[in-house]
């Protein structure tokens, strides 16, 4: 069942989406060499709180941070620790909050000082994924619209898509219907209307897209240990186009 927001509901989740992108600005500024991912989960902590948010990772199914931290070969859940980034590593930062009884989902992908070039052009591929993704969620278009056109230009870039996790919607819960794949058949799905409130999520490997667990129970890393980046947007599907939420 895709549930249909009112225009009230998206500017509530307008809100949240906002809060989730200060979060992910704040941190994007402070990863260089020598920061811990506990520190990103720190301030993300702290900036949650101040804007009268909720997490809305903490505790879900029994995850037990507020935001995920995916270094080099982790694609998804990597968990805020101990570990120091590094010249050259890549990390994703997921992260999303409740607020006002709505949640809003975004990610990003940031090389940590100077990166080979193959691993600038993963990110780059990714991120460019995503907005040519939002611009198929449109009135009349068809969900896998969305994920014909990740995959299609992933795999022009010589990249694969992950095939094991996907977008979703989103809304007074944090996931909700439909998936969204990273990969599929153009001009198929159910027909996008106005109202679906949707995650949009870009998982890129350089490598294979096969996946495997890590001990913790969350973390999901490349099957050969090659690097992944991950992108990801709430957004609106409206009668005048899609409309990004999480964003400042």
């Amino acid at each position: 069942m895709i549930s249909l927001k009112s225009d009230i509901e998206i500017e509530k989740m307008r809100r949240a989406g906002r809060i989730v992108a200060i979060v992910l600005d704040a941190l994007r500024n402070l990863v260089k060499p020598g920061c811990t991912t506990a520190e990103l989960e720190k301030e993300a902590d702290r900036l949650i709180e101040k804007e009268g948010a909720i997490s809305a990772f903490k505790g879900y199914k029994g995850y037990p941070s507020s935001i995920c931290t995916s270094v080099n070969e982790a694609v998804v859940h990597g968990m805020p620790g101990l570990y120091s980034l590094k010249e050259g590593d890549i990390i994703s930062i997921d992260a999303g909050v409740k607020f006002e009884d709505y949640y809003g989902d975004s990610a990003i992908t940031i090389a940590v000082g100077k990166v080979k070039p193959e691993t600038a052009k993963l990110i780059k591929a990714a991120e460019q994924a995503l907005y040519n993704a939002i611009s198929k969620a449109v009135v009349s278009n068809r969900l896998y619209d969305i994920s014909n056109a990740i995959q299609t230009h992933v795999e022009q870039n010589g990249f694969s898509v992950v095939r094991d996790y996907v977008g979703h919607g989103i809304g007074t819960m944090l996931h909700e219907d439909p998936g969204i794949p990273n990969f599929g058949l153009a001009n198929t799905g159910p027909r996008l209307k106005a109202g679906m409130v949707l995650a949009i999520e870009t998982m890129v490997n350089m490598g294979t897209y096969e996946l495997r667990l890590l001990k913790d129970g969350w973390t999901a890393v490349t099957a050969d240990g090659k690097p992944s980046a991950h992108f990801e947007h709430t957004i609106a599907v409206t009668e005048s186009g899609p409309q990004i939420l999480t964003k400042l």
